[in-house]
């Protein structure tokens, strides 16, 4: 079924002006992360404990941040006001993430939560287990070979979908889907870093769910190209570009339509535990299908030697 018939947009012509945008995008994700000094790392990457609490009512941060300036914990003294502190949630259940502590105590993050409960003894739920939401640990040299493998997994698949584009298709294919591909995961990666979001196992997979997602897409478009060049022979591979994005039009949009109905329920309704990775799945099929467009199909038209 096509919802979308007999479209004849001339994309290539407006292929400027989507540099232009897609460049501003990267710059501005690029000087965000220079200014944060990176992607805001969670602690599956840092190393450290996330502690999350559920108190029986709405609760102010910068109360608890203040009661975690002076604590103490089997005799020595933490100051836990710089820690990462926000809601979990909604506003009362609270999650803290504390650095990896050289001399840290034993069964510290148990003993944290007692010193949780302190602060606001009377909001805290009869039963215990309500009040622990989740405690999560990761140590130092876990995280930084999780990290190692985080990148390693996303170069590796770049690399083996250069390799088979290459192969599917021609060399110059397969550089416009890997920068397609470069394009999504950096301008997912930009928008993380401008909004604060943490970068977890989570949302590298759903980074590499975009990848799979675009390349998809583009890999449709290029068949639809491919053959179409071998009917269109008096015609510039501009033109045959449009005729083959029109003729995909319809099969895009609609499944990128279905595919963001799907992800933005689980944003919406999924809890936050996949909260970070549904958002991701969001900017990233909106980019993805942006870029299967404007991206690798421009870069494909660039790089043939008539244009």
């Amino acid at each position: 079924m096509r919802i979308i018939k007999d479209t004849k947009i001339d994309f290539m012509s407006k292929s400027r002006i989507a540099g232009f945008l897609s460049s501003t995008f990267i710059l501005v994700g690029i000087i965000s992360l220079i200014i944060n000094r990176g992607p805001n790392l969670s602690i599956d990457f840092k190393g450290g404990s996330m502690v999350a609490v559920n108190y029986t009512e709405p609760v102010d941060i910068n109360e608890v941040r203040t009661a975690l300036g002076n604590i103490s914990i089997d005799g020595q003294n933490f100051d836990f006001s710089q820690a990462e502190i926000k809601h979990f949630g909604d506003e009362s259940n609270v999650a803290v993430r504390l650095p990896t502590l050289e001399n840290e105590p034993e069964q510290f993050s148990n003993k944290f939560v007692a010193k949780m409960k302190n602060i606001f003894p009377d909001l805290v739920p009869k039963n215990e287990n309500d009040f622990i939401l989740s405690i999560e640990k990761v140590g130092p040299k876990i995280g930084a070979e999780l990290s190692g493998k985080a990148v390693m997994a996303i170069f590796s698949a770049l690399a083996l979908i250069l390799i088979y584009i290459s192969i599917r298709f021609e060399f110059k294919y397969a550089i416009g889907a890997i920068a397609a591909l470069a394009h999504d995961v950096a301008i997912t990666l930009g928008v993380f870093s401008i909004l604060g979001y943490e970068v977890s196992l989570a949302v590298i997979a759903a980074f590499l769910t975009i990848v799979g997602y675009s390349l998809n897409d583009t890999i449709v478009i290029f068949d639809r190209i491919r053959e179409n060049v071998k009917s269109m022979k008096r015609v510039t591979l501009s033109q045959v570009v449009n005729q083959s994005i029109n003729e995909s039009l319809s099969r895009t949009i609609i499944t990128s339509i279905t595919t963001l109905f799907v992800v933005f329920t689980l944003y919406l309704y999924g809890g936050e535990v996949i909260h970070h990775f549904s958002f991701a799945m969001i900017i990233g099929v909106l980019v993805g299908t942006y870029s299967s467009v404007f991206v690798a199909s421009s870069i494909l038209v660039r790089m043939h030697p008539e244009q």
